[in-house]
């Protein structure tokens, strides 16, 4: 039986990771979570999974949930991430959560000696080189689920990485795939949701339609995989079914295909080395591929000169970009401006190389507080 811990119960990833508790009860136990404003659907996990401990959102719903549930513990917000993660029971962490709240349980759950399923694109394109440090100190393993991250993970499994000579990432272009530049200006928001073939959460599908999602996976690529950012090339893709190709020195090329269903990495991130039955098969048709456009889309390209910049300067991209999807997810600024905010506040970061994690967490709070309160008066 392995305990885990599910960071973002009620979000996509979450959700499909609780899916797949559900179907090996002998196999997986949730010893932990962290739930979201729906308190219907926070019931329902509770009531089913019977957590030893749980996160709510507000430490106002405290009392109403350990009056309903008295044999569970609950705590809140961010601190009650924390206490999630350092709870003193060994198990796996799945980091489902969105955005960079993630980063400081994950460092924690690590101290404990928790290895990590990591979903959350963001902990790796803050603080990478933190997290690399803590891993090989405390010994832990981290599994990727992103569909791309776990492709290139498997092509790699039992090679020698000396042998790489690139990685390949592919995308789908996202919602707005088929649209020019001039058409971007008058988007909105229920379009730039309508991702062609995943289904994922609001934040995660602006990013992929901004292309900015594949930015943070470049970024975490170079972290993953101990590659240099020349060796991580980004092609577009409409069909994903081909996740992600390894190059090696000798010509020989393995990609990693699927169909396209966020529960086949997760599952192997949970069962890791095993595999798990999945119940449907993979139909193969016409792929194509294109080279990126990164006229088109210019905060990919962004994505890789901060990354090789380092520093605090992911940091700053990843916080502008939080900021600037929730504004206009809330119909504060138009599609573009996405774009603006997020070029505005790299260019204006001043480099801090030697960053630790409160600087981080500073930078990103104060970036994120500064960008929000410039726009959500409109």
């Amino acid at each position: 039986m392995k305990g885990l811990y599910l960071l973002g119960a009620t979000g996509s990833i979450g959700s499909q990771t609780l899916a797949i508790i559900k179907e090996h009860p002998h196999e997986l136990k949730l010893i932990g979570c962290s739930l979201g404003r729906d308190h219907q659907k926070n019931d329902t996990i509770l009531k089913t999974f019977q957590p030893e401990i749980a996160v709510i959102r507000y430490e106002t719903d405290l009392e109403r949930y350990q009056k309903h549930y008295p044999h569970i513990h609950f705590v809140s917000g961010d601190e009650g991430l924390i206490e999630l993660a350092m709870y003193d029971k060994p198990g796996l962490l799945i980091n489902a959560l969105t955005g960079s709240v993630g980063l400081a349980p994950t460092m924690k759950a690590i101290e404990m000696k928790k290895d990590i399923a990591l979903a959350n694109k963001e902990t790796l394109v803050m603080a990478g080189d933190l997290i690399k440090k803590q891993l090989k100190k405390y010994h832990v393993k981290l599994f990727p689920i992103d569909s791309e991250h776990s492709a290139i993970w498997q092509t790699l499994l039992g090679e020698d990485r000396k042998k790489i000579q690139k990685i390949v990432i592919t995308a789908s272009g996202g919602a707005l795939r088929d649209l020019s530049r001039e058409e971007l200006e008058t988007v909105t928001v229920q379009e730039a949701l309508k991702h062609p073939n995943w289904f994922m959460g609001a934040k995660i599908t602006i990013d992929s339609a901004t292309m900015m999602n594949k930015g943070l996976e470049v970024i975490e690529a170079h972290h993953l995989f101990d590659l240099e950012y020349h060796q991580i090339e980004t092609v577009l893709h409409d069909e994903s079914v081909v996740h992600g190709l390894t190059y090696f020195i000798d010509g020989t090329i393995k990609a990693s295909l699927s169909v396209s269903d966020m529960t086949i990495p997760i599952q192997y991130a949970l069962f890791y080395p095993d595999r798990k039955p999945y119940p449907k098969s993979l139909a193969l048709t016409n792929l194509t591929f294109k080279p990126m456009d990164f006229k088109r889309y210019p905060l990919l390209k962004l994505a890789y000169e901060v990354g090789q910049k380092g520093g605090i300067y992911p940091t700053v991209l990843n916080a502008a970009n939080e900021a600037a999807v929730r504004l206009f997810l809330a119909n504060k600024i138009s599609f573009l401006e996405i774009e603006t905010i997020i070029f505005d506040a790299v260019e204006k970061a001043e480099p801090v190389l030697n960053v630790t994690l409160e600087t981080i967490i500073s930078t990103d709070r104060r970036i994120q507080k500064t960008i929000t309160e410039s726009y959500e008066k409109r």
